[in-house]
């Protein structure tokens, strides 16, 4: 018989579905889905993580091999908790990120992951999470509680508000410093974490600037409670309560007699990192990818690499 009238003699809802409907599903869509599912949790924002780990180790009283295990739990939890909001943030914003040039390409933005999928990966993440917290090495990991209840308010409106916009991002890394110090078994140091959050206000601010001057406010709406030169005044005044608590932090913390070491020494690295960053944002137009500019900018890397050299000898030479 000729397949091609037995075709024809199936019910045309049969007919539709033999000839749409593969047995398997094609492997490039299976590959495209999965890159899409790994793009939706933004692995390059991975190490913003890792704030946790240089004040867990800073003063640390507990055992190493304790130590180091907390700490390497708390950056999973942290790893964890930052991918399910981003996951929850792209559901939320997936009709306005349509409508942006750069975020129409985001997994579920642009199609390439299903909102069942996204839902289903998301309630996935939320579950490994729950079991990680509450079977893990880490018991106080209410930072973590914390910063998930913030970020749900965020996505829910926060983030449409002028100035809480910013203040609440920032205070999620402020709970990953705080749960570096639960890690390490430490004194919440007060002005480290003033410094950590004031920092964090530097960048998101440098972020939001970079967001008005290259693609305007219709994208986000709390940037209509802002301008350039707004901006601009709050970056430097966060600036430099950065360079001052940091400052501060390091002379209450380091002993003697190598606090002068650690306070006139860390004193230039900080202003030029500082000055280096805002010359990025201001005159070269950067300031959209945080991360990248502190992770691939050469002068930024040295700086970098050179200042924690001074701090790791004078916290050695401090404890012996």
């Amino acid at each position: 018989m000729d397949p091609h009238v037995q075709v024809r003699d199936q019910p045309l809802d049969d007919q539709r579905l033999a000839t749409s409907l593969p047995a398997d599903p094609p492997r490039h869509r299976i590959r495209s889905v999965s890159r899409g599912l790994l793009s939706l949790v933004r692995p390059g924002q991975w190490p913003k993580n890792l704030l946790v780990v240089p004040l867990a180790l800073f003063d640390a009283q507990g055992a190493p091999r304790e130590l180091l295990v907390g700490t390497a739990w708390a950056v999973v939890l942290f790893t964890l908790a930052s991918s399910l909001v981003y996951v929850l943030n792209d559901l939320y914003d997936r009709h306005r990120d349509r409508m942006h040039p750069t975020k129409r390409h985001r997994p579920i933005a642009s199609g390439q992951v299903g909102v069942p999928t996204a839902i289903a990966y998301g309630a996935l993440l939320a579950l490994v999470l729950a079991g990680a917290a509450l079977y893990g090495p880490v018991t106080d990991w209410w930072p973590i509680a914390v910063y998930l209840c913030l970020n749900t308010a965020y996505s829910h409106g926060l983030k449409h508000v002028p100035l809480l916009d910013v203040f609440v991002v920032a205070a999620g890394f402020a709970l990953r410093a705080i749960q570096g110090y639960l890690a390490g078994g430490t004194a919440i140091h007060s002005w480290m974490l003033v410094s950590v959050f004031s920092l964090c206000l530097v960048f998101i601010l440098g972020k939001r600037r970079h967001e008005m001057t290259a693609g305007g406010v219709s994208h986000r709406p709390a940037l209509r409670g802002y301008s350039v030169q707004f901006l601009d005044h709050l970056i430097a005044l966060c600036a430099g309560v950065t360079v001052i608590t940091f400052l501060l932090n390091l002379q209450e913390s380091v002993g003697a007699p190598h606090t002068d070491l650690a306070v006139l020494g860390s004193t230039p690295f900080a202003l030029f990192a500082m000055a280096r960053y805002l010359q990025l944002l201001h005159v070269q137009g950067g300031g959209g990818e945080p991360t990248r500019i502190l992770l691939r900018d050469r002068a930024m890397v040295v700086t970098s690499l050179l200042w924690a050299l001074l701090l790791g000898g004078t916290l050695l030479a401090t404890h012996h």
